[in-house]
């Protein structure tokens, strides 16, 4: 991967957003293990190391990345956008997750990150956004919809995790046609 110049550095109260470095790895790790121990919101049950995101970021391509939030030089959670798949005719189509430490949900920072993955995804040349949303996770479905992100459909026991067969909600986002999406990437 290539890491970009910010683009997406806006201050928002007293958060930052930024692009990920490899020294990220470690938190981005940590945050997302939160998730894991915690359930519903990643089919993932084994936690990851920083090796383990190391890979993952080294694996990207130039239209996919990791925002990072932060407050006074600490992340707080992050963001992905990743290819939704490698066979050329998706190549405007892209999955995002947002990642925030348990300790500051529901504090506006999960929409601060989503909202800068949709401007990257505009600049990226993306045109359709994916979100794959557990379908007993109503908090992410309903502040995706209040970013313009519609259901289209729900996958029935679709993965195992916690036990249980879980359903997925899958959410898509058009985003208006851009000059890369006219032409090739």
């Amino acid at each position: 991967m290539t890491l970009m110049e910010p683009c997406c550095v806006t201050a928002h109260e007293d958060a930052i957003l930024r692009d990920c470095t490899r020294d990220d790895a470690a938190v981005i790790a940590a945050i997302y293990n939160q998730s894991i121990r915690n359930g519903g919101s990643t089919m993932d049950t084994v936690e990851k190391t920083e090796a383990d995101i190391l890979a993952q970021i080294n694996g990207f391509n130039e239209r996919e990345t990791i925002l990072i939030l932060e407050h006074q030089g600490r992340p707080l959670g992050w963001g992905v956008i990743k290819r939704y798949s490698e066979r050329f005719g998706y190549r405007f189509t892209c999955e995002t997750a947002v990642y925030v430490d348990r300790a500051y949900l529901r504090k506006g920072y999960g929409t601060m990150l989503k909202k800068a993955l949709i401007a990257r995804c505009r600049q990226l040349g993306y045109h359709h956004m994916v979100a794959k949303i557990f379908a007993s996770n109503q908090a992410s479905i309903d502040y995706n919809q209040k970013l313009g992100y519609e259901i289209v459909g729900t996958q029935k026991q679709v993965g195992f995790a916690g036990g249980v067969w879980q359903d997925v909600v899958i959410m898509q986002l058009l985003l208006e046609a851009t000059e890369t999406g006219r032409g090739s990437v």
